[in-house]
């Protein structure tokens, strides 16, 4: 049956216009419930204390800061800083530096009188440093461009500075060469020709570094040196680990060691440790054993010093093979010898000790001790030993009634407890 339009205009209109009243209260109540759940939840703290207006309110202003524009930062001041700077001589040993903190460098360079100081920008382009030593009694320049922005370049500031002129100079030597192979004993001797002052020794340490390809446990020691100078030895706590690649560097250059003079040479030297071979020399047994990576692979009849007599006694203790000749003229005046021609000779200590051919002690090698400190050998097998060892190969005697002291020469370095080694340095 059909409606009249009238009613059904009546009954359908009120119902479309409460529904649109719905939606809009619902839509307010909507927005009061956000406002009130920032409120509650930035004021419930405050609820147990009573300060509900006061956390509503600091609410509120928060809100109105969010949404404030803040001012933008100042902007950065650009800055422009050299080293070393101008004024009194400076030491060469510190790099030179140029360094921005804005922008860019262009075209850095750093003139001495004898020209241009090789150096290297550094990735964002806002440093520059030298990367060659400077010289002494030299005065440098920068010159560049700092660019700034695209349209703003400004020339560097020559800011010229001197390096010092030394009145004594003096140079450091070490015992190994570069590219050596030595033994598990070796120990590192850095030698200056000056008595150096504690505070020197201990400038020199500090510039002092050992790198090594595996973890190795060592330290620095400063030994008494009778030739009127100082030195200074490294060794591990414990023989060198075999294969193992040492690099010693010294940033000596340009250090002012006070009354010995400045130093004018770096020291950088690298070495790799060899086998592991240690020379087993019992006086008691009149034999030398060489024992290879824990296997004995020599024996040698052999003849030690008389014990008899104190001066000519072999030292018992940790020597190291120093060095080696086919021909060593020997000389000891109180025993009635001079420039005796001995051959293949190993040195084992400053104190006249070698192990070395001598076939007039043939007839006691192998039963009894009469030399006169040395380990005597045959020829034939005195040659196959010098074949055989190399510098810092550990030579362990034992058996004989005297020590191998510091009177005994330079590589007294195993004679002496780690703890005792360690309190050494001049940094403790």
């Amino acid at each position: 049956m059909s409606r009249p339009w009238e009613r059904s205009r009546g009954r359908h209109t009120p119902g479309r216009r409460r529904r649109s009243l719905h939606r809009r209260t619902l839509g307010r109540l909507a927005v009061l419930l956000v406002v009130l759940a920032a409120l509650v939840a930035g004021g419930t703290a405050a609820v147990a204390d009573a300060r509900i207006g006061d956390t509503i309110a600091r609410n509120l202003a928060g809100a109105v800061d969010r949404f404030t524009p803040r001012p933008a930062p100042p902007p950065v001041a650009p800055v422009l800083t050299t080293a070393p700077r101008p004024g009194p001589p400076v030491s060469p040993g510190d790099p030179a530096t140029v360094e921005v903190n804005t922008g860019r460098l262009e075209g850095v360079t750093l003139t001495g009188d004898d020209g241009p100081v090789p150096g290297t920008p550094s990735p964002d382009g806002r440093a520059w440093t030298t990367t060659a030593p400077l010289d002494f009694d030299t005065t440098y320049r920068w010159s560049g461009t700092w660019v700034l922005d695209e349209r703003t370049r400004r020339p560097l500031a020559a800011d010229p500075f001197t390096t010092v002129d030394p009145a004594d100079t003096i140079e450091a030597s070490m015992n190994v060469r570069d590219g050596a192979e030595v033994g598990v004993g070796a120990p590192v001797a850095i030698r200056f020709p000056a008595n150096l002052s504690d505070a020197a020794k201990a400038t020199v340490e500090k510039a002092l570094t050992v790198e090594t390809s595996r973890p190795v446990e060592g330290a620095w020691a400063w030994l008494p040196d009778d030739a009127e100078g100082s030195r200074v030895h490294y060794r591990p706590k414990e023989y060198w680990p075999s294969g193992t690649r040492v690099r010693v560097h010294g940033a000596l250059r340009g250090l002012d060691l006070g009354d010995a003079g400045w130093v004018t040479e770096d020291i950088d030297r690298t070495f790799t440790v060899g086998t592991r071979r240690i020379v087993k020399a019992d006086t008691r047994s009149h034999q030398i054993a060489v024992v290879e990576n824990g296997k004995e692979v020599a024996r040698y009849d052999a003849s030690y010093g008389l014990e008899s007599d104190p001066n000519r006694v072999t030292r018992s203790g940790v020597h190291v093979v120093m060095n080696k000749a086919e021909k060593v003229l020997m000389t000891n005046e109180a025993y009635g010898y001079v420039d005796q021609p001995q051959y293949w000779a190993v040195r084992i200590s400053n104190n006249g000790e070698y192990i070395h051919a001598n076939p007039a002690s043939a007839y006691a090698q192998g039963s009894r001790n009469v030399s006169h400190g040395c380990i005597n050998l045959s020829t034939k097998d005195a040659k196959r030993f010098f074949a055989t060892v190399r510098f810092g190969d550990p030579v362990e005697v034992t058996g004989s009634s005297q020590p191998l002291t510091r009177q005994d020469g330079d590589y007294y370095d195993w004679t002496v407890p780690w703890d005792e080694w360690t309190a050494m340095s001049a940094l403790t």
